[in-house]
């Protein structure tokens, strides 16, 4: 196997946390100490990158990181990275520091800044997918993704028990902005009665009385709601005030939040984020560049980053007739 002659990679994490995020940093340190390769953890992400805010990470710096959530390396949001100024700086940390390549561990927003970052520099540079929302074309699935939909279904579970107490609608806003990947996952775990998402249609609202009507009159007194909070502008609040004044039922909404951020990665995620991690260290090493490293069909696959940001992925069509017929 060919391989590109590296002494050092630097890492950042960048724009939301997610959980497993510090498992992948784990898997790219270790990994790159299998390979006698040196590795700089770079701090506040694009923030730090600019700022020239760099750390040398070893086996042990990374010791006991695998099970916490977030980051320890830190991140930020960084709208810097927007502009030919801001992205001057962040080659400036690299060529200064000598940094031979370069992983960058975030989501859709973290990907723009490195697809730019790609095209303005000569140092090799990989993605990781980490995103809570599964939104990333290339990969099955993202880091973060299954613990925030089992910290999803682990407080529906709890709701459910006053629901089934106290006949009312009950509807959970979860993450998710622009895509629906987590409602319907959670929809499907937690045995929703409905889910709804930006992907659908404009007949949203009509399609959802329907449906709740139905619920209620096949003796359902307290059926659950998921919804995304990119549904509406209001999110659920609003979905259930033009519910209310349709069928006039009582309701009750439950935001979710930040909650779904945190805590302890699922062995899923621990585990998909040690394989792209190391992946990711491995296709430097290939001499790969500009690319984003995701698991398909359990297999690890690279894709373009301009390919991965210009592709929509697709909702699952199967599961979301699932969750539908499992409904009634």
């Amino acid at each position: 196997m060919d391989t590109t002659i590296i002494t050092n990679i630097a890492v950042l994490t960048s724009g939301g946390d997610a959980p497993g995020m510090n498992a992948a940093v784990r898997a790219i340190v270790r990994s790159g100490a299998a390979h006698g390769i040196e590795i700089i953890g770079i701090r506040r992400g694009y923030a730090g990158l600019c700022q020239g805010e760099i750390t040398l990470l070893n086996p042990r710096s990374v010791a006991n990181i695998l099970h916490r959530g977030g980051t320890f390396l830190e991140t930020s949001r960084h709208p810097e990275m927007k502009t030919v100024e801001g992205r001057k700086k962040a080659i400036e940390t690299l060529n200064r520091n000598g940094i031979e390549g370069l992983v960058i561990i975030g989501g859709d927003g973290t990907m723009q800044g490195a697809a730019a970052l790609a095209r303005e520099c000569s140092v090799p540079i990989i993605c990781v997918p980490s995103t809570i929302d599964n939104d990333i074309y290339g990969t099955d699935y993202t880091i973060g993704f299954d613990t925030a939909v089992n910290t999803a279904v682990s407080a529906i579970d709890k709701i459910r028990d006053t629901a089934e107490s106290l006949p009312r609608l009950f509807f959970i806003e979860v993450m998710g902005r622009e895509h629906g990947f987590l409602s319907l996952e959670v929809g499907v775990a937690c045995g929703a009665d409905a889910v709804l998402y930006p992907e659908m249609g404009s007949n949203h609202l009509d399609i959802l009385c329907q449906t709740l009507s139905g619920s209620l009159r096949r003796g359902k007194l307290s059926p659950i709601i998921v919804v995304a909070e990119g549904e509406a502008p209001g999110g659920a609040v609003e979905v259930a005030q033009k519910v209310k004044a349709r069928l006039g039922i009582d309701y009750r909404v439950c935001v979710l939040g930040y909650i779904q951020r945190g805590g302890p990665p699922t062995a899923r995620d621990r585990i998909l984020a040690s394989k792209l991690g190391a992946a990711a260290v491995e296709a430097l090493l290939k001499g790969k560049k500009g690319c984003l490293v995701g698991e398909q069909n359990c297999t690890i696959e690279l894709t373009p980053i301009e390919e991965a940001l210009s592709k929509l992925k697709a909702m699952d069509s199967s599961k979301v007739q699932l969750a539908n017929m499992l409904a009634i």
